[in-house]
């Protein structure tokens, strides 16, 4: 049985422990985390780079085709933090990750799994669907989004008087980018 698997019974109390689970190894090269199959990434890509985001996921009152109103996910505004606490870029609408070495990409998630917390947006596999072929992220193929903590539209009003509203909901996840493997 997977890590992940001992872990999916978890309380809060728990999560901490995720964060121990994907590390980086002894000769300072990341260490993949411990996720469900749905979004393992395939053999051949390792992981070139971490990062924790921090900030919101902005949402936006609209009607349904249904013809009701509901939140629906404009985007991330994030700071992107490495290992050491320190801003490396951010985390913006498309969705797509902007570093200060000028690197940038933008994904699609093509997998998802419910997130050990309840109130808290999913897990994700993206594929890279643009990329400028700089700096850290250059030769970055896929993204996993993990130990995501908030996120999900909060209780406000959402209804024919409030469409075209905003909502931002505060939010922590951590981003690991993959590469094919050298």
């Amino acid at each position: 049985m997977s890590r992940f698997g001992i872990l999916v019974g978890c309380s809060a109390i728990c999560f901490g422990s995720l964060f121990a689970v994907a590390q980086q190894d002894a000769a300072g090269k990341e260490s993949a985390p411990d996720v469900p199959d749905a979004i393992t990434v395939p053999a051949g890509l390792e992981p070139v780079l971490f990062v924790r985001a921090k900030g919101s996921q902005v949402y936006t009152c609209q009607t349904g085709a249904d013809g009701k109103y509901d939140w629906v996910l404009k985007g991330p505004e994030a700071e992107l933090k490495d290992r050491k606490d320190k801003v490396v870029g951010q985390h913006l609408a498309g969705p797509t990750w902007k570093l200060n070495d000028g690197s940038e990409v933008t994904g699609k998630p093509v997998a998802h799994v419910d997130s050990l917390d309840p109130d808290s947006v999913p897990w994700l596999l993206l594929d890279v669907v643009n990329n400028s072929k700089k700096g850290a992220l250059a030769n970055v193929t896929k993204i996993q989004r993990v130990h995501t903590r908030g996120g999900k539209p909060g209780n406000d009003a959402c209804d024919e008087a409030h469409k075209g509203a905003e909502s931002k909901s505060d939010y922590t996840a951590d981003y690991y980018f993959f590469a094919p493997a050298k």
